[in-house]
């Protein structure tokens, strides 16, 4: 019964930064919005601090999954929305529009970003192959590619964090 509660406090607070975001996208589209951001600093440190609470989620429910506590559809709709969260993330992102100085650490870290949607829907694919009793080969791949793009948007984090200014 636990880890079902856990997956519906994961979902609500997912579905909570998701509402959130998507407000932005609902606010009337007769003119281009932009963010205006005047330190950049404690925004790039907001956005790495909602990145690092959707990877840990991302983290928990992996873990779920590959103990058997959660079954891959569950699995799936939780990554469904976390990814539409992060896609969020590098849209509000995009549209900050960083001073020249922070340019260089803002790019590493959408990227990162990047990196790490397409690590999510790799997961969503291990979790497909989970579900459809694939091959171990095939499922070798994937946590391959898995490790890859994880190591990828790590290293996209440190670059950002060595660009920024000082």
């Amino acid at each position: 019964m636990a880890s079902k509660k856990g997956i519906v406090i994961t979902g609500i607070i997912l579905a909570a930064i998701t509402g959130a975001s998507f407000l932005l996208w609902f606010i009337p589209q007769d003119y281009e919005t932009t963010f205006v951001v005047s330190d950049y600093e404690d925004y790039l440190d907001g956005v790495k601090n909602i990145h690092e609470v959707l990877e840990e989620s991302v983290n928990i429910e992996y873990q779920n999954l590959r103990n058997g506590k959660i079954t891959p559809q569950e699995y799936i709709t939780v990554i469904e929305v976390t990814s539409s969260q992060v896609t969020t993330q590098i849209s509000e992102f995009v549209a900050s529009k960083p001073s020249e100085e922070w340019q260089t650490s803002y790019i590493n870290y959408m990227n990162a970003m990047m990196k790490f949607n397409s690590y999510i829907m790799e997961t969503k694919v291990l979790a497909n192959l989970i579900e459809n009793a694939s091959s171990e080969e095939k499922i070798s791949e994937s946590l391959e590619k898995m490790e890859l793009l994880k190591t990828e948007y790590k290293e996209f984090v440190r670059n950002s964090d060595q660009t920024r200014p000082r």
